[in-house]
């Protein structure tokens, strides 16, 4: 009896490993939906790897398309997972049930161009050093040309005051800071080629990051200085008839004796204090959007509105998009920005005699002052002939000037 029992049991036994066996063999078979509706990725995953450490990616060359399967009712397992990765390359943003929407962006082919306008040889770095190389090239032809612009009747030893102690004070820390960030910045783009080979890795990485805590302190000391340059200096720039005799004669730049009249701003000037407040506020936005990620997104409406008046601009744009547009836009300001101060520096330093001063004590040679600001001594020296109380400063109220003193 029991013998029996157990030939039963041994036979029902192996009946159920025969159907386990073949139900297995059923789900392995190739083209079977279970089988391929995976969520792994397509084959070839180093397709786009760069062939060298720190070269950017290559991208596909075309979109993944995969062919669509000819029978009607046949499962679409393989095709729906090729599909959904080739809607990932693309960038596109799907939706998560945590709080960080930047996580339903899990792969991002547009990153590919960010990072080739970092490597070396990119258009970003070529032209930026070739307009950095080009200002310096044109200053230097400029001063064998012209020679340095002296005061035609030398120095007459008698001062007016050019600048207050706050103007001068918004002038510095624009200077000192902008020099700092463009140094920081620079290192940033080109220090890798440059100072690694010089210095090594570890010194380089010192630098850097020094470097980068120094240029996000500083932003806010020139953000302070444009803010302090635009209040006391907007009215005195804003463009008039006076100008046009300025351009007539090329400010008196190229021409030895020839001294267009001007205000306390000449067209030059006015160019150099536009340029700096458009771009400093321009360069300003950016950066702050790089130094609170994801915080300040611009780029998306900004191209909205382009596409009002007939750009055709992308304005669905990823938070990490946003981001990459931010650090190219920076960038290119930066290199117009740095090209600009060059050719201000110069002029305000070896270029022209006496013009440094201006900045420097706040004073300024009589003789130099009538010669490139003429309008302006005028209307200096009508307020202090002007009677106090009848709308006219008293003798050495600070009007921005005074009147002519001898020199130390």
């Amino acid at each position: 009896m029991g013998g029996s029992v157990r030939a039963a049991l041994a036979g029902k036994a192996a009946a159920l490993l025969a159907l386990v066996w073949m139900f297995a063999v059923t789900v392995a078979v190739p083209g079977d939906a279970s089988a391929q509706s995976s969520v792994r990725p397509p084959e070839a995953p180093s397709a786009g790897a760069p062939a060298v450490p720190g070269a950017p990616r290559i991208p596909d060359a075309e979109p993944f398309e995969p062919e669509p399967d000819a029978g009607a009712l046949v499962p679409l397992g393989g095709f729906s997972d090729a599909e959904l990765w080739n809607r990932l390359r693309r960038g596109e943003q799907f939706s998560v049930s945590i709080p960080d929407d930047k996580a339903a962006v899990l792969v991002q082919d547009a990153g590919i161009s960010w990072e080739e306008t970092r490597a070396a040889g990119s258009d970003l770095k070529t032209y930026g050093a070739y307009a950095l190389g080009g200002i310096l090239a044109l200053l230097i032809l400029f001063y064998l040309v012209r020679g340095r612009i002296r005061i035609d009747h030398g120095k007459s030893g008698a001062k007016i005051r050019r600048f207050t102690g706050i103007e001068r004070f918004a002038h510095w820390t624009m200077a000192v800071s902008f020099i700092i960030l463009a140094l920081t910045g620079l290192n940033l783009l080109y220090g890798r080629e440059l100072l690694i080979p010089l210095l090594g890795k570890e010194a380089y990485a010192s630098i850097t990051q020094t470097g980068k805590l120094l240029h996000n302190t500083v932003a806010f000391a020139f953000m302070l200085g444009i803010v302090l340059a635009f209040v006391m200096w907007v009215l005195h720039n804003i463009p008039n008839r006076t100008d046009l005799k300025w351009i007539a004669q090329g400010g008196g730049l190229l021409v030895k004796g020839k001294h267009p009249p001007a205000k306390k701003f000449n067209f030059g000037q006015k160019i150099i204090f536009w340029s700096v407040v458009v771009l400093g506020v321009s360069i300003s936005l950016s950066g702050l959007s790089l130094m609170f990620p994801y915080e300040l997104p611009m780029f998306a409406k900004t191209f909205a509105v382009l596409n009002m008046v007939g750009f055709e601009l992308q304005t669905d744009l990823t938070a990490i998009q946003e981001m990459q547009y931010a650090q190219l836009w920076h960038s290119i300001i930066a290199f117009a920005f740095i090209v600009i101060i060059i050719a201000h520096i110069y002029i305000g330093s070896v270029g022209m005699e006496g013009a440094f001063d201006a900045m420097g004590s706040g004073e300024v040679d009589v003789n130099w002052a009538e010669e490139h600001h003429s309008l302006w001594v005028e209307e200096v020296r009508a307020k202090e002939r002007a009677p106090y109380g009848s709308g006219g400063s008293a003798p050495g109220a600070s009007s921005g000037a005074s009147s002519p003193t001898p020199a130390e």
